[in-house]
């Protein structure tokens, strides 16, 4: 079950992984909301987003771990034109970006949920909001962002 209300509608392209599987492990992990990203096998450094490659050794020996500690508000955007039809009721809505800075300063990106004009303040601590979508084919979950 979701821990947060559906933010995808109908109508979008569904997230799947890409066809090489390099970002597999990390969609098998969201659907058990864990959220795993590379890190190297040889020189212990995390990365976002997958490569063949480390970013910070060149090891091709990348395995994949789950991140450590608080993600914080690194920046953020209000979206009030949609990027797609399928988001045209969806206006406005918000897109962060999240830094990880015990996990090698790793950032992702995501859509935070509730109030689509609240404070959003730099800094501020986020927690992953886990989206399952089990009724699509494949069901797939998308992580997007909460206010702790």
């Amino acid at each position: 079950m979701s821990d947060s209300p559906s933010i995808l509608p109908l109508g979008l392209p569904e997230p799947v992984p890409q066809p090489d599987g390099l970002d597999a492990p990390y969609w098998e992990g969201v659907r058990r909301h864990e959220l795993l990203v590379q890190r190297c096998n040889a020189c212990r450094g995390w990365q976002w987003g997958p490569e063949w490659i480390c970013h910070h050794c060149l090891s091709f020996d990348i395995g994949w771990d789950s991140v450590v500690g608080e993600a914080r508000i690194f920046s953020w955007e209000r979206v009030w034109h949609p990027v797609h039809p399928g988001l045209s009721g969806a206006v406005p809505y918000t897109v962060l970006l999240v830094e990880f800075p015990e996990s090698g300063g790793i950032r992702m990106v995501g859509n935070l949920v509730g109030d689509p004009e609240q404070d959003v303040p730099i800094g501020a601590t986020v927690l992953p909001a886990f989206e399952d979508h089990d009724g699509a084919e494949p069901p797939f979950t998308l992580v997007q962002w909460k206010l702790a």
